[in-house]
């Protein structure tokens, strides 16, 4: 069994705050500052360019991609990490168009904005009559037909936290033809998750959320053996070439999912990542599951029975959700500043969400009483109602 209260003391958490909005920025490993001084003085420093040999800068995204595939289900080797999400969310919808004919893209009203923006973009770039066809999360499975393309969803919502049926749409979608992507921003380091078993064609995800990899931490994409040396890689970088330093004036993809990579590796922001991975090496996804699921049930207990203004977003069946709790309220980002103030970080979710995620590598039961013992006052006591609240930042 993974040992939580050690993982916690791993962390470094500021005094007086409880953070809970590690799915959407993790907190910051003990491990990463002396990770990243060594990669800028001894790698870089006195390395200069020989780094990429002499400190394997090159093999980071494919090392760190086996590392991240473990915690999703995918096979060795079909994994890399590099650029942000939104370009391997363009990468993928890109491949998986460019192995049919049909023209419809699947998505639902849960999903991510930019990934449904990467795909207004992609269309309009190609033309050709594709649809990005949008539909409630509950009508997905009925959407389903055989004149889809693709089927692009996020796996967990990230304002509700409701959580799809990834094996059986994917099961459903394979049945049709349809081939599948699936955005694991709000899944990787929070669920155990199976893109092997499941089935899917494509799958892709950020590092800075769950997998406490740091602000611009990059993303990683998934592609199944079966497509791993026949997807097109739509973005055609010199690092995807099968041999970049030939300088071959003609491109060539890479082998395997290696053609997925584009620019150069974000070298210290993969230091900063390969310290989170150091811990998450040790960690049992079993285990982070069933833990989040307890202390997602506790949270939601606690505030309902004491914060009656307050109305649950977020599915009640732990199982039908992912590793976040919202509720609604009319002034839910006054109320979260003011939540904020007073020491429980969690965030805002246009238009009336406050929302809290809750990781059991830093976060234990003790801190989910005292989160509601903290958001109870700030409620029943009307704290969000003082002017400083009220006014919006540039990041909720």
């Amino acid at each position: 069994m993974t040992d939580f209260a050690k993982t916690k003391d791993m962390f470094h958490l500021p005094e007086e705050m409880i953070y809970l909005d590690g799915n959407s920025l993790g907190p910051l490993p003990k491990a990463t500052p002396a990770r990243v001084a060594r990669t800028l003085t001894d790698e870089w420093g006195e390395m200069v360019i020989t780094g990429w040999n002499r400190a394997g800068w090159m093999a980071q995204p494919m090392d760190l991609g086996d590392r991240i595939g473990r915690l999703i289900g995918a096979e060795e080797g079909h994994v890399t990490v590099g650029d942000t999400l939104s370009v391997k969310v363009f990468q993928a919808l890109a491949a998986a168009l460019a192995m049919t004919d049909r023209k419809v893209i699947l998505s639902d009203s849960g999903n991510f904005p930019s990934d449904l923006y990467m795909a207004e973009g992609l269309i309009a770039a190609l033309g050709g009559g594709l649809e990005l066809r949008v539909v409630d999360p509950e009508d997905v499975a009925n959407a389903l037909t055989d004149e889809v393309a693709v089927l692009m969803l996020t796996q967990v919502d990230y304002r509700t936290g409701r959580l799809h049926d990834m094996a059986g749409l994917t099961a459903q979608a394979r049945t049709l033809g349809i081939i599948t992507i699936w955005d694991l921003a709000h899944s990787a380091g929070a669920m155990d998750v199976d893109v092997a078993g499941c089935g899917a064609d494509f799958a892709v995800g950020c590092t800075y959320k769950y997998l406490n990899g740091g602000p611009g931490a990059p993303a990683f994409i998934y592609v199944a053996p079966r497509h791993a040396e026949t997807a097109r890689p739509i973005l055609a970088g010199w690092l995807g070439h099968a041999a970049p330093f030939a300088f071959e004036q003609g491109y060539r993809p890479g082998d395997g999912v290696a053609r997925m990579r584009v620019g150069t590796p974000p070298v210290i922001q993969m230091a900063a990542l390969e310290a989170s991975m150091d811990i998450w090496d040790t960690i049992d996804m079993a285990d982070i599951r069933a833990a989040s699921m307890a202390l997602c049930d506790r949270f939601i207990a606690g505030v309902e029975a004491a914060c009656p203004d307050l109305t649950l977003a977020s599915p009640r069946d732990a199982a039908a959700r992912g590793s976040q709790v919202s509720f609604r309220h009319p002034q839910g980002y006054a109320a979260m500043q003011a939540c904020i103030a007073h020491g429980v970080v969690g965030d805002f979710r246009a238009p009336d969400i406050m929302r809290f995620g809750f990781t059991p590598l830093f976060i234990d039961a003790g801190d989910v009483d005292a989160a509601v013992d903290v958001i109870a006052r700030v409620m029943t006591d009307r704290l969000w109602d003082d002017p400083q609240f009220h006014a919006k930042a540039a990041v909720t």
